[in-house]
């Protein structure tokens, strides 16, 4: 048997990992326009990087491979972690 505790917090995580991603797709399809779809360095090419994957993770990845223009749109715009997402999430609900 599964805890009803746990069940709700899955439930809850899998909520808000869906509305991130709508926030992901829209943060990357901004900025696809606003860099003239110039999302990747030499470096970032070379290796075979996906620009999406940008988008999520470490934040020293993603500025190991982003090009000059995505930073500067970032530096604008700024770059929400999931973990950033949840903690909004959680803060605004209370």
């Amino acid at each position: 048997m599964t805890s009803h505790t746990f069940g709700f917090a899955a439930e809850a995580w899998k909520s808000i990992r869906a509305d991130f991603e709508l926030y992901r797709e829209s943060a990357y399809r901004h900025a696809e326009t606003e860099t003239n779809g110039v999302l990747l360095n030499e470096r970032g090419k070379a290796a075979g990087i996906d620009p999406y994957s940008l988008f999520i993770g470490p934040e020293v990845r993603a500025y190991a491979y982003a090009s000059e223009e995505l930073i500067d749109h970032w530096s604008r715009w700024g770059r929400m972690t999931f973990s950033e997402w949840e903690r909004q999430h959680y803060e605004n609900a209370q």
